[in-house]
């Protein structure tokens, strides 16, 4: 594959995971008020979007491929998958208890410290290069999201802080810092959708555990008492779980951990916005600022760049899920 179409494609695929992940807050919030809480609603996300994903890979590929692609992995590919499924659970955990503790915007304010993170841990580790394009991007990106989020914290949404909360934000951030880091290379030679499913398995399986010894096990039979609910569980499982991290995955793999980190950035955007449609969470001037600060960056990313690596896809796997 040409450099250019990689960069086509990773963009693409940053910015519809990006999408994705941003209905994640209003999603969680809404499965809350249902009695679905932050454990229940991850083990639920990672079953259902698992369970798509298997009937793909089925569709697509045979299922002994897919099992073989895993089990032929060296000790070091196999480590780094098990690394990433951890940090996934991490990450969907950490973050979706956030949602519940303190405003969405404050949750994806310190969660978005992770693009930074990368960045800086590419750089040290010789992945990638300083270059003028992507400190001007980081910078013009990470002032918009800061303009987004603080604007939103201060438009009267009147939602207590907590310091739990934060923390835990900080903590999926750093996940996800480990998750992008090793997922560029670390396991490459299998396919993002099958990868996904293994990371979705440890998540479905840490949070049904978690949900158990933290008293939420009762919630994990919440939808079947209300069918109203599988809408959201579906939506946040199906497009948000399965089809968004496979794209997460492919993106990194096509552009790289710092690239695909930048323009993840859109995913507060989304968020917010999304907050003031449906959680009454108001838009201000600042914040479409911030948003416009964003998608500047995202752009000025665009450039003059290229991947600095030859981009590798996995063979015969398609490009997008």
């Amino acid at each position: 594959m040409s450099r250019d179409r990689a960069l086509v494609l990773g963009t693409a695929s940053a910015l519809l995971a990006a999408s994705l992940f941003g209905t994640l807050g209003p999603l969680s919030r809404v499965a809350g008020d249902a009695g679905i809480g932050a454990m229940a609603f991850t083990a639920w996300r990672a079953l259902l979007g698992m369970a798509f994903l298997v009937a793909v890979i089925a569709a697509r590929r045979s299922i002994g491929s897919a099992i073989a692609s895993v089990t032929g992995l060296d000790a070091r590919g196999r480590a780094t998958l098990a690394i990433a499924a951890l940090m996934g659970l991490g990450i969907n955990a950490a973050m979706f208890s956030a949602f519940s503790l303190v405003p969405i915007a404050l949750a994806l304010l310190t969660f978005y410290t992770y693009p930074a993170g990368v960045a800086m841990l590419d750089v040290v580790l010789g992945n990638e290069r300083v270059t003028a394009a992507r400190i001007v991007a980081l910078g013009l990106s990470s002032v918009g999201v800061v303009l987004v989020l603080v604007g939103s914290l201060d438009s009267g949404v009147g939602e207590s802080i907590d310091g739990l909360g934060v923390l835990l934000g900080l903590g999926a951030a750093a996940c996800q810092v480990t998750f992008v880091t090793i997922s560029r290379d670390g396991y490459r030679s299998v396919p993002a959708e099958v990868a996904t499913v293994v990371i979705l398995l440890a998540s479905a399986i840490g949070a049904v555990v978690l949900a158990v010894l933290i008293g939420q096990g009762a919630e994990l039979t919440a939808p079947f008492g209300d069918p109203s609910t599988w809408a959201v569980l579906l939506a946040g499982g199906v497009l948000a779980g399965g089809v968004s991290t496979v794209l997460f995955l492919r993106a990194i793999r096509f552009v790289g951990g710092t690239r695909t980190g930048i323009l993840m950035l859109f995913e507060p955007v989304v968020g917010v916005s999304l907050a003031a449609l449906l959680l009454s969470e108001p838009l201000v001037p600042v914040q479409l600022l911030g948003g416009g600060l964003v998608l500047a960056g995202a752009a000025v990313l665009q450039l003059r760049s290229a991947p600095e690596h030859e981009p590798l896809v996995e063979a015969g796997a398609s490009p997008m899920v």
